[in-house]
């Protein structure tokens, strides 16, 4: 690692990172893609949830250019993002029971549908819930979250009354590598470490999840449902075709 500047540290931290997510989790990608895949194939529809800034991951992937069109957001108000006064509210709403699973029954998602959960610790109760919920109702369940915060003498403890995970209630579990605290760097006269770098494994899973799913269905000769820039000349008509075919299964356009 660069001992220079912090920035090409942060960098070279990130790319260590990336490094052991291509190396290691390349099975359990393979895994998650051919499950979406799966989904889509049968007809079902997919799912994106993340709490506070997990759910940067999860809006990544939604009505993306590049991406497939299929991918809707299954937002719970208040935790989606920082766009509640206070911000820690959002965190103080992960921590309900209940929550999860009222949200998951109001929503269109079904049996037969798949749902990915990005939890940088998977200890809350909100994503254990959703995970256990989702897979009582039948949908399949794609986890993001660092195994480090489940294992290990200095794991945290679960929030969830079971006591369990969310790599406990998932078909198929991404780890992102992000050790206890996410804080990559280190620097003499700072009292705490700093630049986290969860939002680059996570983002990095969510697309190559995606990549694979895209690829795994024009190998069975499924054209994968993918979307357009519109800033590209016929862009907007592509993806006009594509809301009109896949339109029942679509739902950020209602």
């Amino acid at each position: 690692m660069s001992e220079s500047r912090p920035a090409a540290q942060y960098l070279d931290a990130s790319i260590g990172l990336l490094t052991r997510i291509r190396d290691e989790e390349a099975d359990n990608i393979g895994a998650a893609g051919t499950l979406l895949a799966d989904t889509v194939a049968d007809g079902g529809r997919l799912f994106a949830f993340g709490a506070g800034h997990s759910g940067l991951a999860a809006q990544d992937v939604v009505y993306r250019a590049g991406g497939l069109a299929l991918m809707n957001l299954l937002s719970v108000p208040g935790t989606v993002g920082i766009d509640v006064m206070p911000a820690t509210l959002g965190s103080a709403l992960e921590r309900v029971d209940g929550l999860a699973a009222a949200v998951l029954e109001a929503s269109p998602a079904r049996a037969g549908d798949a749902l990915i959960i990005i939890s940088l610790s998977g200890r809350n109760s909100l994503p254990v819930e959703m995970a256990l919920s989702a897979r009582a109702a039948g949908i399949k369940v794609i986890g993001v979250t660092s195994l480090s915060y489940a294992t290990g003498p200095d794991a945290p403890t679960s929030r969830h009354a079971s006591g369990s995970y969310l790599r406990d209630h998932c078909d198929v579990v991404l780890d992102s590598k992000i050790t206890i605290g996410d804080a990559e760097l280190t620097h003499e006269g700072v009292d705490t470490p700093f630049a986290p770098a969860s939002t680059v494994t996570a983002s990095a899973l969510m697309q190559a999840t995606l990549a694979t799913c895209a690829a795994t269905l024009a190998d069975r000769g499924i054209q994968p449902p993918l979307l357009r820039s519109g800033n590209v000349d016929g862009g907007l008509e592509w993806n006009a075709k594509v809301f009109e075919e896949y339109g029942d299964r679509i739902y950020y356009r209602r």
